[in-house]
């Protein structure tokens, strides 16, 4: 039996998502059948961070086994052939022990890119969240040292959902300006700036990232106050919290193992 790496990378506007969906294109869906086609049978992955639709991903990572043969070595060259110009495979090889990348997974680290400027630019159009108003960077630091450390995390997470254990431990989490694909406004427009959320924990529930974000906004913006967002983090129910942040805006950008 031999197990199997894949790090890839894919652009998640045209994907409902990870997850195989029926009449849905999905990037396990697209990744399987490519896989089929240079295997010559079916395998099943398993991915260490199932990615909601217009996600993103630089470093996601898949496994799956192979039963009685190594891969080929051309692997990664031939589905990158196969597959679409929205998904790359960054690495593909046999590994040891087997492997199992959601389960191996120590944590997963995301980013959130926020663009904040008196116009959109087409240039972080489905790349960042554009944010026209006012924001305060020293409330959307406030908010992401408060969520360091292990909370109760419902309040960020879909009522509807399959989790039975809300509590997650978030090791990093800071805001830090980042590096924008647009160029610089003139003056007369006013100026632009890039934010980006880290956050890395041993697990996340579905859209907590994204609710996290949408909440903190609130308080950055000064519709929210701050130790109100505090008291969310105590297992507050999920209405009490803000919007949850458009999909377009997150990365998931490496796990650790």
């Amino acid at each position: 039996m031999s197990f199997v790496r894949l790090d890839l990378a894919y652009d998640g506007t045209e994907f409902a998502g990870w997850a195989t969906q029926p009449g849905m294109r999905t990037v396990q869906a697209d990744l399987e059948a490519a896989l089929e086609q240079v295997l010559g049978e079916q395998v099943a992955l398993t991915v260490a961070g199932r990615t909601d639709a217009g996600v993103h991903a630089w470093g996601q990572v898949a496994s799956f086994e192979l039963p009685g043969r190594e891969p080929p070595e051309e692997l990664r060259r031939a589905l990158n052939a196969i597959t679409g110009r929205d998904v790359e495979m960054l690495g593909a090889k046999a590994v040891p022990g087997g492997f199992d990348a959601r389960r191996d997974a120590l944590s997963r680290t995301y980013c959130f890119r926020l663009y904040c400027s008196p116009q959109p630019s087409p240039f972080e159009r489905g790349r960042s969240l554009y944010w026209r108003h006012r924001i305060h960077p020293g409330l959307l630091e406030r908010c992401a040292e408060a969520v360091m450390g292990t909370h109760d995390f419902s309040a960020f997470t879909p009522t509807q959902t399959r989790h039975v254990r809300f509590e997650r431990e978030v090791l990093r989490a800071e805001w830090k300006r980042g590096r924008s694909y647009a160029p610089a406004l003139p003056p007369e427009v006013g100026n632009a700036e890039l934010f980006e959320l880290w956050i890395e924990a041993n697990s996340f529930l579905r859209g907590m990232v994204r609710s996290l974000v949408g909440t903190m906004l609130e308080v950055g913006s000064g519709r929210r106050d701050f130790d109100d967002f505090t008291s969310l983090l105590s297992g507050a129910p999920r209405e009490e919290a803000g919007d949850t942040a458009q999909a377009h805006g997150l990365y998931l950008a490496s796990v650790r193992y």
